[in-house]
């Protein structure tokens, strides 16, 4: 029912800021600044699988094929369909470590031979290399001897940006990285251009080596409930031979403890090893050794490699079109700011969310709302709910729709309160694929369709530091220090409770300043049916996924003396009828905020329908309820009742995050226990189709629009140009 799984190798990638998956995702915030826009996107249920477009490819003639990453797509397809593997002239890997150290810096500890990529998916590596069809590796032998150096770095952003492609990699690079991948790449030309039975390459040195690829650990056979081919089943899967060399301990986490050596820094795990072995346990493999040096020596760059890098980049013919500056005529960066004269200001609230579905649409409703009645003065995200924490550029363009460009943004935390910074305690119940992060972090295919903001993710590396990407505490903070007397914060949280909790935890002062606090989760059973929706797993019957996702913060929030209200699940699931709010919406007047969270409600609802991975999306449409609420709940007909609860975090995956009544507990938390459901549809809809506060800029369409035109001096008095 879900791609909901653990994240055994993947953890050793951090998923944060400096060189993390953040940095990956957003190519340290260059991507958003220079590529320009096409037409095509992500859609769900539409977009062709890697398995399709290998196939199709495979199935027309003699394909070869190149791997910079994890081998798992490759071994999918020579597994399933072993008839394509005829088809299947060479196979080019990026990856591996054979005569060289390992690179897992983040579990070195553990296991000081593994590469990323091979680490990735070992059995994955094993069945390609093992497939029979002739593979060439380019391993860290090779790509250690081809570091950026400062004379390549100087050479490059000197002489060598003739193309839109050549600035962008230059962009990109950074001094002290290596072109592992790239290097990949020309190695693989080069062959291809010169024919692999000749044996010569330009720009690496080669040899054939008898390899394997280890995926599991000594002594073989014995099942300690690591190794999921063979524990806790009849038989193995994949046919395996129980007692092989796959049937030993496999590595469960960067500090698995059969891993660790005491009293030393190395590790004993060899997991995803790429090891050179005599004999039948081997194949052959050509191997790329080291980076050929370059042939002239007057040349400042000391590699064959790095001349043809930058000579093909600089090409004329094939070159890149354009960049996102020149694509358009007239393109500029504008930021919209709105103009306070003698407008009154509502309470101070801040919002925290985990950039789900539902928390776009509580966005859009909360910048509705009558200043009068709330001041949105920050945004915070957290990085552990429904969506990766690179997806805080759709907030930046949901903020700039909206003519709310001063609104800060608060980078959160990736992982729970008191977990590791690498792993995914908790994180791993939302699925990866459809239903999950794939489709929240595309907005399910239709952030592309948001005016695009000139604010973006920056890391704290970047040569700008005004623009640097704030985090949320440095927002809290901010927010704070514009209280004016007596002034007090309203918090809205529409995920975990993470970065509440940090913030709580780190500011002794924080409870003085804060009036109220709206937490959208957590399910409170009355008797009846009641269950929770973490249905990824089946074990925890009463949880909900704000509260499941961080049980620690969440105790930390709701049993602290913060005057808290409950928006609890039997309270969301009320506002969850995609029928009766797309009803509400039809029977308003449009505007570009009401249009788009149509939009997202329809294509939400035809997706339940259709597809059973969408089986959940409904419980994105009752997070709104919070936003609303807080907003309107006196108008609601609501009634709350007070409760003595306690949060369960017990690293107990059967019984984390659930809320329980205790007689015992001194806290006392109001829960909104029910409301009219008629009257929620009706004010969601109307706010939304209110003229007053609408977007400034409806759509990205319309923003090519203003690009294809020259700009008009006399616009509004609160746009700003950058």
């Amino acid at each position: 029912m879900s791609t909901a799984g653990g994240c055994r190798y993947r953890q050793a990638i951090p998923p944060g800021r400096r060189g993390g998956r953040l940095d990956a995702d957003t190519n340290s915030g260059v991507r958003r600044g220079f590529l320009p826009r096409g037409p095509r996107r992500y859609e769900p249920l539409r977009q062709p699988t890697a398995q399709q477009v290998m196939v199709d490819t495979i199935s027309a003639g003699p394909t070869t094929m190149l791997l910079l990453g994890t081998l798992t797509n490759a071994a999918l397809l020579l597994m399933a369909r072993p008839d394509l593997r005829r088809n299947v002239e060479r196979v080019y890997v990026s990856g591996g470590s054979v005569r060289a150290p390992g690179n897992l810096f983040t579990a070195y500890n553990a296991n000081p031979f593994a590469e990323f990529n091979v680490f990735g998916d070992p059995f994955a590596a094993y069945q390609v290399l093992h497939s029979g069809v002739p593979v060439t590796l380019v391993p860290l032998d090779a790509t250690n001897t081809i570091p950026v150096t400062e004379e390549f770095f100087a050479e490059f952003g000197r002489w060598w940006q003739n193309t839109p492609e050549a600035r962008y990699c230059f962009q990109s690079l950074d001094k002290g990285y290596y072109l592992w991948d790239s290097f990949a790449a020309g190695v693989a030309f080069s062959a291809m251009r010169n024919g692999e039975a000749n044996g010569g390459n330009e720009f690496a040195e080669l040899e054939y080596m008898n390899i394997t690829v280890i995926t599991s650990n000594e002594p073989y056979g014995v099942r300690d409930g690591s190794n999921p081919f063979f524990d806790d089943r009849a038989t193995p899967k994949f046919g395996l031979k129980d007692g092989g060399a796959h049937s030993g301990h496999v590595q469960t986490g960067i500090r698995d403890s059969f891993c660790l050596v005491p009293g030393s820094n190395s590790g004993r795990c060899q997991d995803g090893y790429t090891k050179e072995v005599s004999g039948s346990e081997g194949v052959q493999v050509r191997v790329a050794t080291s980076a050929t040096p370059n042939t002239d020596n007057s040349s400042a760059l000391d590699r064959e490699f790095f001349k043809s890098f930058l000579e093909v980049l600089n090409l004329p013919k094939q070159a890149g079109r354009f960049n996102i500056s020149t694509q358009f005529p007239y393109y500029r960066e504008i930021l919209y700011k709105p103009e306070f004269i003698d407008e009154s200001r509502g309470r101070p609230v801040i919002f925290d969310m985990d950039m789900s579905p539902g928390d776009f649409v509580s966005l859009i409703y909360l910048l509705k709302a009558p200043r009068e009645v709330i001041d949105l003065k920050g945004v915070l995200v957290n990085g552990n709910g429904w969506a990766n924490i690179a997806s805080i550029d759709i907030v930046y363009d949901i903020l700039h729709m909206m003519g709310r460009d001063d609104i800060p943004v608060g980078l959160g935390n990736t992982t729970a309160l008191g977990t590791p910074t690498l792993g995914c305690t908790n994180a791993y119940a939302v699925p990866l694929g459809s239903g999950g992060f794939i489709d929240s972090d595309t907005l399910y295919g239709l952030a592309r369709s948001l005016p695009r903001s000139p604010r973006r993710y920056t890391p704290e590396s970047s040569d700008d530091p005004e623009h640097r990407q704030p985090l949320a505490f440095e927002v809290w903070q901010s927010v704070k220090k514009q209280l004016g007397p007596g002034d007090k914060i309203t918090l809205l949280t529409g995920g975990p409770l993470t970065n509440l909790a940090n913030i709580s935890l780190s500011d002794r002062d924080a409870r003085s300043v804060i009036e109220r606090v709206y937490v959208v989760g957590g399910l409170i059973t009355g008797g009846g049916h009641e269950k929770g929706n973490v249905f990824t797993v089946p074990s925890n019957i009463y949880a909900e996924f704000n509260m499941f996702l961080d049980p620690l913060a969440a105790k930390t929030v709701i049993e602290s003396n913060l005057n808290i209200t409950l928006i609890p699940l039997t309270a969301q699931t009320k506002a969850a009828s995609f029928g009766a709010i797309l009803e509400a919406l039809e029977q308003t007047q449009q505007t570009p905020e009401s249009m788009f969270v149509h939009r997202i409600f329809s294509l939400l609802n035809e997706l339940q329908s259709k597809q059973k991975l969408y089986h959940h999306v409904d419980i994105f449409l009752g997070e709104v309820l919070g936003a609303v609420y807080m907003v309107q709940g006196s108008e609601l007909k609501s009634s709350v009742k007070l409760k003595p609860i306690s949060v369960i975090a017990n690293a107990t995956k059967s019984t984390d995050g659930q809320i329980v009544i205790s007689k015992q507990s001194t806290k006392l938390v109001n829960v909104l226990s029910d409301f009219n459901a008629e009257i929620y549809y009706n004010r969601l809809a109307n706010s939304l189709a209110n003229k007053k506060q609408s977007a400034v800029i409806g759509s990205f369409e319309e923003q090519m629009a203003i690009w294809s035109r020259p700009p008009n001096n006399s616009g509004p008095g609160h746009t700003k140009f950058l």
